[in-house]
């Protein structure tokens, strides 16, 4: 959500870039098909290696997160390692001002001075994806990876929802029926039919799913908001601040709660080469979205993501025995529907 305006400024720095296009000569990254239209094939390869890289990551935040754990617990921080994902998106939006530095110079919209009056509204933002970030390693201690990437699509309700209350941005009848399936889709998968339960997924499982959905999508319309309000401004230097506000509260956290155990033991403390990828993935996962934004389109995301949770659930049917019932996969079949449904019916 963050990264939306990316999408935007691309639009209007490409207008009329076809006229130009179709004068060029013929060329290998140019090719006429059967229908007399032109195909660039240098960025359908672009728009790939992006998908593939979106899909890869996004389904492996909830393998790895699984993953690090040993015995059922986390032998390591979580506010640590939620501080070094906000330290290396920082530090990666600084590597792309540098080169953006380099090729334009600086200039208002793109250096990192600014006013009080600009800043101060990043906090809010950064406490939410703090909370968010949080709640996602307690969610996985009573649901499993495939049920948390199914899950986690219910912040798409809670966007369009708040879209709704405070950007007054209207729904169409074909998002309303998508929010219908994708809760009727997300019940569905955690049906357990062998036992007295209804639902594989706990109460308070349930809960924090819910509460994380609506802190992603407030936190997301929200940030989106700030950013139209100076849509000049470069997208690296305010999420910069974004990521400096995040790396300041989750410093907070970790004093708040694990301050003697990062003292005795060190802040690296049960780190292993699974939580150093789970790092990576969470930094990077960011960086993805922001390309698809750039040089794909959201109906390529919706793609991603569909595949993602079929991945998900593949991947720990392997590593972890996963049961892949028949509720699961008809339940996922429809959450894909929906969030199919859903982003046709935005850009109708």
């Amino acid at each position: 959500m963050e990264y939306r305006k990316l999408k935007d400024q691309d639009e209007d720095g490409n207008g009329g870039g076809d006229d130009i296009e179709s004068r060029k000569p013929l060329s290998v990254t140019n090719v006429p098909t059967l229908g007399g239209t032109t195909v660039d094939w240098s960025k359908w390869k672009l728009k790939i290696v992006v998908v593939v890289a979106l899909t890869l990551l996004t389904s492996s935040q909830g393998i790895l997160i699984v993953w690090s754990k040993r015995n059922g617990k986390y032998e390591y921080s979580v506010t640590t390692s939620n501080f070094m994902v906000e330290a290396l998106k920082c530090g990666l939006s600084l590597l792309a001002l540098a080169r953006i530095w380099r090729s334009e110079g600086v200039t208002e919209d793109n250096r990192l001075s600014t006013t009080l009056d600009e800043v101060i509204v990043y906090p809010i933002p950064a406490l939410l994806y703090l909370v968010k970030n949080l709640l996602q390693y307690y969610i996985l201690e009573h649901v499993d990876a495939p049920g948390y990437q199914i899950l986690k699509n219910l912040n798409i309700i809670s966007t369009g929802v708040l879209y709704r209350i405070i950007l007054k941005k209207k729904l169409s009848n074909i998002q309303w029926a998508a929010f219908i399936l994708l809760c009727a889709g997300c019940s569905t998968t955690q049906l357990k039919t062998n036992s007295d339960d209804v639902f594989q997924t706990p109460v308070q499982g349930w809960v924090m799913a819910i509460v994380m959905a609506l802190l992603s999508g407030f936190a997301g319309v929200y940030t989106e908001a700030i950013m139209k309000k100076r849509p000049s401004r470069n997208i690296n230097v305010q999420n910069f601040w974004l990521y400096v506000f995040g790396m300041v509260f989750n410093a907070v956290a970790i004093v708040t709660q694990d301050f003697d155990a990062v003292m005795n033991k060190g802040f690296f403390y049960g780190y292993s080469f699974i939580t150093v990828l789970m790092i990576l993935n969470h930094a990077l996962s960011g960086l993805a979205v922001s390309m698809v934004m750039k040089y794909a389109d959201n109906i390529v995301k919706v793609y991603a993501t569909s595949v993602a949770m079929l991945f998900t659930a593949f991947v720990s049917f392997y590593l972890f025995g996963f049961n892949l019932s028949l509720a699961f996969i008809l339940g996922t079949i429809v959450v894909m529907v929906s969030v199919y449904l859903h982003a046709v019916g935005k850009q109708r």
